[in-house]
């Protein structure tokens, strides 16, 4: 697969979990999540970032709708996918936009610098 993609790196927000039609009478789940990819270099005891980028990733499925429902914004993750030119027309000028989501496989806590995980606990669900 020539353009996979594996990263760690921090929720910026809460997912937000959505359902889209994909067939008639039928919805898929997606989840959205906005996601700062480090390089992080270990200096000494500590890791110090060398800049990063941040990225819309997309979690389809019923592991994306459990990832919606677990995560919160600040979970440290590694994800795992594709990238894929997402284009649609501006509502009001008509102009074409694009933009490059990830397309997630996979998205697990990343253990790796387990003391940079936050345990959020979610109420009302």
């Amino acid at each position: 697969m020539p353009n996979r993609f594996e990263g760690r790196g921090n929720l910026g927000a809460d997912p937000v979990l959505k359902y889209v039609d994909v067939a008639e009478g039928e919805k898929r789940a997606v989840c959205g999540l906005w996601v700062y990819f480090d390089r992080p270099v270990r200096d000494g005891e500590e890791w110090k970032d060398q800049g990063g980028f941040w990225m819309n990733v997309a979690y389809w499925g019923k592991r994306g709708e459990l990832a919606g429902k677990l995560l919160a914004k600040g979970c440290r993750v590694f994800v795992v996918g594709t990238l894929v030119q997402d284009t649609w027309a501006d509502k009001d000028t008509g102009e074409e936009k694009s933009r490059l989501v990830l397309e997630a496989e996979s998205v697990d806590l990343d253990m790796m610098r387990i003391g940079s995980v936050k345990f959020v606990e979610k109420r009302g669900e």
